[in-house]
């Protein structure tokens, strides 16, 4: 990867209750850049974004953000520009798609139109309440509320969970332009292997809590086999390629 590292990840162990999930695990992502984090369930690919945004208590290792050690509240990360949009997709569903953005935007963030313009959708549908819209609207509604509070680093866990295909195929090139227009780092959790290979730089994949390959998207792209064996944990650890 290219970029000047913006988060960086160096031999983390995590884990629930004095438990390891991951152990021995290191990233990094530039500016810019996509990461997606490939793998089974139970990998580990959720725990560590959330060791990332400070959610969970690191056992050893480090993790450093925007230059410095990440805080233990994830609230002081996220004012920090450090985002992370859960699973759950965080959004208000009582309220209406303009209160959910409103609620979001933040002094310095990115402006009301230009996150429109990456979600046009979102605009014709200000009066409708959330928990009315589709899950493919409801996630470009949680990426429109991360995108307003401008953070420089991304961290999206299963962006494509209980959606269609077509709401994925849609979602996924905007968060590249996205990336590329914001020079925002994204670190993206995905099951979708061909799609999120086909927006990054850059991947890795996790097997029982430890990277079982790391490449340039690129290459994993013509490396299928080896990604699918990755997922079984057949592979030997790759390092990162340029």
């Amino acid at each position: 990867m290219s970029g000047t590292p913006v988060l960086e990840i160096d031999d983390i162990t995590v884990g629930y209750g004095g438990v390891p999930a991951i152990r021995g695990l290191s990233l990094s992502v530039g500016s810019g850049e996509i990461l997606a984090v490939l793998g089974p369930n139970g990998a580990g690919k959720s725990t560590t974004l959330l060791a990332a945004v400070g959610a969970l208590p690191i056992m050893s290792g480090t993790v450093t953000a925007l230059g410095e050690p990440i805080h233990s509240a994830v609230e002081k990360n996220a004012r920090r520009g450090i985002t992370l949009v859960p699973d759950t997709r965080g959004v208000f569903h009582r309220l209406s798609v303009a209160d959910n953005l409103r609620l979001a935007t933040r002094k310095g963030g990115v402006d009301l139109d230009t996150v429109y313009g990456y979600f046009p959708k979102l605009k014709s549908m200000r009066s409708r309440r959330c928990g009315n819209l589709s899950g493919g609207e409801q996630q470009m509604l949680a990426l429109a509320k991360a995108l307003l509070t401008k953070p420089q680093v991304l961290l999206i866990d299963e962006l494509s969970l209980g959606l269609s295909p077509i709401a994925v195929q849609e979602l996924l090139p905007r968060l590249r332009s996205i990336a590329d227009e914001q020079n925002m780092a994204v670190v993206l959790v995905e099951q979708h292997i061909d799609l999120a290979l086909g927006i990054a730089d850059a991947a890795i994949v996790l097997h029982h809590g430890r990277v079982a390959l790391a490449a340039s998207a690129r290459d994993l792209r013509d490396r299928r086999e080896t990604v699918e064996a990755a997922y079984f944990g057949r592979s030997e650890e790759a390092d990162l390629a340029s």
